[in-house]
């Protein structure tokens, strides 16, 4: 049996993990079955067989992999059809990319929707993310939220490279999508579970793509449950 292992909220059925999404989005283009096994934030006893305390952690019948990025290049070696990445050149290229993701887009979107995410958990975890989150920022949930209107066109604006590229072609990896595809949409799909915030202008290029992203493997993304 392989089994993801996810992060939730409140309700079991809502998991907005960034990371957790792009492998969820990784797994369906190999073509491989899955379990989805949620947790929440103070629940780390079930990752501690990957030596992990954050998810997503893989469970591929025994063998236990941690790190959206590992994941991914394990399953690409395990499962070589379908390749996500398509040599040792693309990724390297990839590493490049997430790191740009991570740095940019999570760092660009978190502010914009932590208060939203609070909202969705439990009152035990609530009080953990809150506490753990409020140091990181420097101040409320509340008060780093309520600067998204205001921060939201310098968020539009650092998505240029991307925008630019999907100028020339159809997904991020060319004609079809792949892990570079599958890094980037996750992040957008754990602002579309967990916030009703609307990040892209409905003209927007990535719009667009994001629209047909959602519509991959029979609208799998799409019916998706959110929180709101």
């Amino acid at each position: 049996m392989r089994q993801l292992f996810e992060l939730c909220g409140r309700d079991e059925d809502v998991r907005f993990s960034p990371y957790v999404w792009r492998i969820r989005m990784a797994l369906m283009h190999k073509g491989l079955d899955f379990e989805g096994v949620p947790i929440r934030f103070l629940n780390k006893q079930p990752l501690e067989n990957a030596q992990s305390k954050t998810v997503p952690v893989l469970n591929d019948d025994g063998t236990w992999v941690k790190d959206s990025f590992e994941i991914a290049l394990y399953l690409e070696k395990t499962y070589p059809d379908a390749p996500l990445f398509g040599g040792p050149i693309a990724e390297g290229q990839a590493r490049l990319l997430n790191a740009f993701i991570d740095n940019t887009v999570v760092r660009g979107i978190f502010p914009m929707i932590v208060a939203d995410i609070h909202a969705r958990l439990d009152e035990k975890n609530g009080s953990y993310f809150r506490e753990a989150r409020e140091k990181f920022l420097g101040c409320s949930l509340e008060e780093a939220q309520a600067g998204r209107d205001a921060a939201l066109p310098k968020f539009r604006a650092s998505l240029t490279p991307i925008r630019n590229t999907l100028g020339f072609q159809k997904f991020l990896s060319g004609d079809a999508p792949a892990w570079a595809d599958y890094c980037l949409f996750g992040t957008l799909m754990w602002a579309r579970i967990a916030s009703d915030f609307e990040l892209l202008d409905a003209d927007d290029p990535i719009h667009a793509w994001r629209e047909s992203m959602l519509d991959l493997f029979d609208g799998y993304a799409r019916s998706a449950k959110l929180a709101y």
